[in-house]
């Protein structure tokens, strides 16, 4: 992974001395609450309903094992022994005393890690998948990429203050697992005739007003990247609505120009870059250096070993179940990585929510990364944890250690790995609980049978309409709102992830909590009876449509109330 070098240890630091005095200052009464506000979000820290929550930055969602074992560590001394992975590869804090923020920051600049724009009208924690570098069906390696763009866009005062705050993801792999259509900015990165260039994609988003984004650019050199960024952020930044917070993501803008008149603008503008000589070209040189930093030697593993990895396979079902859901190949021969779930069943209901991680397990999990893997682990956006190139004579000593720190479930993929937002425990954002419903639903599909039987379905719970939890692109989505100051639960389906993107469709009037492991009963049985040959959820409902589903939830309910 990346290793910071002294102009990254200068900022960092210098960072969290400036924030350090902003912070006693406030605490002094020299600045208002408004005052306060944009300092304590450019440094990922928020008000929440109980206590301030301080976000980390995970670039690109790749840890060390030392940082992860620093994140326990800070777990235990500041907060209440955990802490929570977010689809946007961040780590959350949710219990932290203000007075001791300055402190936090200055022990993660130690093992060079910071909070800085993890918040605030800014571009946000560049994302990419979590198997990069390693994922057999990849085109090429995303991150020296991913990382090129954070040193671009940390502290760049021109685009420290957007109209709205800014995400952008990469992918270069057959199948995308970093979601970029969901994103201001998407990038798919390939070859042609052996040169590396993007496919750009402007204007996605969820929240309030779910689109796909569009395309940009089909073809920009890698070396023009920066420029062509730069000149749509430029624009973004002139025409982006400042008077409406509703209105002032990026999706708006160019939904409102529309995709070619808003093509032109950022042409325009990116000519201008050009005349001006001042266009960011990236070097090779440059490509080269950051590239180092993921370069990585795989010794051949030797065929005896495979053979006793095999003979455990046979032996023991419980494990070649776990190795089938919860390890994916490499590309590199004899290497697999492991996916840790943070849904961890029955035993875990009551204390866990998705993505969270004791201080505990955190320490053991950096032990067995450095054990058995490269000393590297990585955030995936469904809220679990990959340590990648493990050795395939490693996995069955790996998945015993997993069970004892309770990261074993053999759900990943399906219907169980619930991805979702903290909700209203904690946000103040929030109109409803989503937790106890997530356990609800955990209860009701307890059976790892029937969830085999489902297959790949993806489930994912959001606490209000800013999306947190990603429902709209969850193959099915629920999406916590109010009526009459009580908490209801809208329901949609035939979402779906990847190339072919989709932002579902809502089934119909929302229901009360108690209500929704009944609803999701209905649709996956419906699912399972209406399918065709080995059909996912998503691909059932394109060809099927919404209403069949619909049926099957809302008349079984009227026939319940009319036996009544």
């Amino acid at each position: 992974m990346y290793q910071y070098n002294d102009y990254d240890d200068a900022l960092v630091l210098s960072r969290v001395e400036e924030f350090r005095d902003q912070v006693a200052r406030y605490q002094g009464g020299e600045l208002s609450d408004d005052e306060f506000l944009p300092l304590r979000l450019q440094n990922g820290l928020y008000m929440q309903r109980h206590a301030w929550m301080l976000r980390v930055a995970i670039p690109y969602g790749t840890l060390s094992a030392d940082q992860l074992r620093l994140l326990g560590n800070i777990a235990d001394r500041y907060d209440r022994g955990y802490g929570h992975f977010t689809t946007r590869q961040n780590l959350q804090f949710n219990w932290i005393e203000l007075s001791d923020v300055p402190d936090i920051l200055e022990a993660l600049a130690g093992e060079h890690m910071h909070a800085i724009q993890t918040s605030g009208n800014c571009v946000r924690n560049i994302t990419t998948e979590a198997f990069a570098g390693v994922a057999h069906d990849e085109i090429m390696d995303p991150r020296p990429f991913a990382e090129l763009l954070r040193q671009w866009a940390t502290i760049n005062p021109e685009f420290l203050f957007l109209p709205r705050k800014f995400k952008i993801a990469v992918s270069s792999a057959d199948e995308d697992r970093a979601v970029i259509r969901a994103h201001d900015i998407g990038l798919y990165l390939y070859q042609h005739k052996g040169a590396a260039y993007f496919r750009i994609m402007v204007g996605g988003g969820l929240g309030r007003t779910p689109i796909l984004n569009q395309m940009l650019f089909e073809q920009v050199h890698w070396q023009d990247l920066l420029g062509c960024l730069e000149a749509t952020l430029r624009v973004y930044n002139r025409f982006g609505r400042r008077d409406n917070k509703y209105k002032a993501r990026i999706k708006i803008l160019v939904k409102s120009l529309g995709i070619d008149a808003f093509r032109d603008e950022v042409e325009q503008e990116w000519q201008k870059i050009r005349n001006s000589n001042s266009a960011p070209v990236v070097s090779e040189q440059q490509l080269a250096r950051i590239s180092a930093g993921f370069e990585r030697q795989y010794p051949v593993v030797s065929a005896e070993l495979d053979l006793e990895y095999g003979a455990w396979l046979a032996r023991d079902q419980d494990f070649a179940q776990w190795i089938q859901q919860n390890t994916r190949p490499q590309k590199q021969a004899g290497y697999v990585a492991v996916v840790a779930s943070t849904k961890r069943g029955p035993a875990s209901y009551e204390t866990c929510a998705p993505g969270d991680l004791s201080s505990d397990q955190m320490r053991e999990l950096a032990a067995l990364a450095d054990r058995y893997s490269c000393g590297e682990i990585r955030v995936t956006h469904e809220q679990n944890l990959v340590l990648t190139d493990v050795a395939r004579c490693d996995l069955y000593p790996l998945w015993k250690a997993f069970q004892r720190i309770g990261l074993a479930t053999p759900n990943i993929g399906l219907l169980t790995d619930v991805i979702s937002c903290p909700g209203g425990d904690f946000c103040a954002l929030a109109n409803t609980k989503t937790l106890p419903v997530e356990r609800q639903i955990q209860r009701q599909f307890d059976q790892l049978d029937y969830l085999h039987e489902l297959g790949e379905l993806s489930l994912n719970i959001s606490g209000c309409m800013n999306a947190c939890g990603h429902h709209h692109v969850g193959n099915i989505g629920i999406l916590g709102v109010t009526k009459n100051d009580e908490e209801w639960f809208q329901v949609t389906i035939g979402g779906q992830q990847g190339k072919a993107a989709r932002i579902g469709k809502i089934i119909g009037p929302a229901f009360r909590a108690e209500e929704i492991p009944t609803v999701l009963q209905r649709l996956t049985d419906h699912y399972l009876s209406a399918r065709e040959g080995d059909e996912n959820f998503a691909d059932c409902i394109a060809r099927l449509g919404v209403e069949p589903f619909k049926q099957a939830v809302y008349q079984t309910n009227e026939k319940s109330e009319e036996s009544c």
